[in-house]
């Protein structure tokens, strides 16, 4: 966006618990334009990665921001300890990569979902269609999640942020989120792509 482009009217946003069975692709899509860069390596090429995200994102653990016509906006993952956001279900994998593809995959994605934090309400990923980015849908689906986390006891809601996504931060801060802590792995980023993060908190 130039800085003489007008910004986009704000959108009516409406964000539930959960989705439907057929709106698995969709979402599955907009996981792997958010985050396909991250989890290439590990998951690609991308048409085997989005069979397998449709196959394994779980309805009870995401909220789902959609428009007046019920059209898929953003999506916020949280992860508690039944579970994660995106599973890693040792079938579904098979499914997509084979027996063998599936126990590599597996054990590496584990990687990801491992941490549970019993203290805070911990996200599990935030993402936003581009056509609707800056249009206050992240800061819906953020409310949304201090909501929930209050409705489940937690006193806190924390995120895990790439260390070099400064627009991401940005958005967190202005919501109220803080700094909390930074880590870096030099696996996570020779796996992901992602070799430092930033953790951020902020009260229910």
């Amino acid at each position: 966006m130039t800085s003489v482009a007008a910004r986009p009217a704000a959108a009516t946003v409406f964000v539930t618990a959960g989705f439907s069975e057929a709106e698995r692709p969709e979402i599955a899509r907009l996981y792997w334009q958010a985050f396909g860069g991250k989890l290439g390596r590990v998951l690609g090429p991308g048409p085997r990665a989005r069979a397998y995200l449709a196959r394994a994102i779980r309805p009870g653990h995401a909220l789902v921001a959609r428009d007046a016509g019920g059209r898929i906006l953003g999506v916020a993952g949280f992860r508690t300890a039944e579970g994660s956001f995106l599973g890693t279900e040792r079938a579904a994998m098979a499914e997509v990569y084979g027996r063998g593809g599936a126990a590599l995959r597996a054990g590496l994605m584990a990687l990801l979902a491992s941490d549970t934090d019993n203290r805070r309400f911990l996200v599990d990923g935030i993402f936003v269609a581009p056509p609707a980015r800056g249009r206050g849908v992240g800061t819906a689906l953020i409310a949304a999640l201090v909501a929930e986390a209050g409705r489940r006891g937690h006193a806190e809601l924390r995120l895990d942020v790439a260390a070099g996504n400064i627009r991401a931060r940005a958005l967190y801060e202005r919501v109220g989120f803080a700094e909390a802590g930074a880590s870096r792995s030099r696996l996570s980023g020779l796996l992901f792509a992602l070799p430092g993060w930033v953790t951020m908190v902020r009260a229910v």
